[in-house]
């Protein structure tokens, strides 16, 4: 069966991982998927992520994703799609919503790349709101 949110399977894999006190969780790969990765690895959320292959004959692509805990608990504490496929989610740079008063970031879809919140501010650019982690 079609995956309909692959963004949204990422997030959920990371979240059940991190409620299961995994050390790292694989889920397949996309440009998109990279894309955030990176935005959470710039930002402390993940140790990092790597690309493997996968199927028996490794036609596939996946990444493996390091979880990071501090003192043994999860570094992201909420994780939550904003923009679904079934309602689309667009904001300004100017009105960019803040999580928990600036604790947490947005991911943001922007013609310049995948951005935090904060940096769309800086680069003065909106897009589509991906998701919000704090």
């Amino acid at each position: 069966m079609a995956m309909t949110d692959p963004l949204g399977d990422m997030l959920t894999r990371i979240r059940n991982g991190q409620q299961a006190k995994k050390d790292s969780v694989l889920t397949p790969a996309s440009t998109l998927r990279v894309r955030v990765l990176d935005v959470l690895q710039r930002e402390g959320y993940i140790r990092g992520y790597s690309e493997e292959a996968l199927g028996a004959k490794g036609q596939h692509k996946g990444i493996r994703i390091e979880l990071k805990y501090f003192e043994g608990q999860p570094a992201i504490r909420h994780v939550a799609r904003v923009s679904k496929p079934g309602r689309r989610v667009y904001s300004g740079s100017k009105e960019l919503p803040i999580v928990r008063n600036g604790l947490g970031i947005t991911i943001v879809s922007t013609p310049r790349g995948v951005l935090s919140d904060a940096e769309a501010r800086e680069q003065n650019v909106g897009g589509e709101v991906l998701a919000e982690v704090f």
